[in-house]
């Protein structure tokens, strides 16, 4: 699912076709992470919103494994979810903003968990959002994932992250300029 047409957010069909046909497999497969919900009806809204096709690319080709998490009948939104066992692996290594990244003197990481997700045109969960997923599975066992960070800790120079230990989900905090191998971040996008 490389060899994107231009830089137009848009899939050429047959991208599009390959990229439903894996989002279809992978919620026939879970069908725990959204009990009531039908295939058809989340395929029809994903084909009216093209944007949201090439975000849900972008989420699996990084190697987030999206997949329907919800349904949200105030705004009738599908609410999808990075669902890959680890945090995704082509969004590892990465401190959490464009702030952080500035401030580092040596060793800059190549890119930030906002400005991917903003790229993607998706958001990283809550640790709200963090916690919900880990009742649907057990996620990041070895690795961990930024996640949104409070504007007033974020202004001390501060992020969280999360991850699932001794079955138990844990929130931590860093210095927003860390990165490490085994920390990327999970993202959420509506449909």
């Amino acid at each position: 699912m490389s060899n994107r047409t231009s830089n137009k957010k848009e899939l050429s069909s047959e991208q599009r076709e390959e990229l439903l046909a894996i989002l279809k497999a992978r919620f026939e497969k879970n069908t725990n992470r959204h009990k009531g919900l039908e295939w058809a009806k989340v395929q029809a809204k994903l084909e009216a919103n093209p944007e949201k096709l090439w975000s849900l690319d972008d989420m699996e080709i990084t190697g987030g494994e999206p997949d329907v998490v919800g349904y949200d009948k105030k705004s009738d939104e599908y609410i999808f979810y990075d669902c890959s066992p680890e945090s995704p692996k082509g969004r590892r290594s990465i401190c959490y903003d464009r702030e952080a990244l500035e401030a580092r003197k040596a060793h800059k990481p190549e890119n930030t968990a906002m400005d991917m997700a903003a790229d993607m045109g998706i958001e990283l969960l809550t640790e709200e959002q963090y916690r919900e997923l880990q009742q649907l599975g057990k996620f990041d066992l070895k690795t961990s994932s930024w996640v949104k960070t409070p504007a007033d800790i974020r202004k001390r120079g501060g992020a969280f992250f999360c991850d699932r230990r001794y079955d138990m989900v844990f929130l931590y905090h860093n210095g927003a300029d860390s990165y490490y191998a085994a920390r990327g971040f999970r993202g959420v996008l509506r449909v």
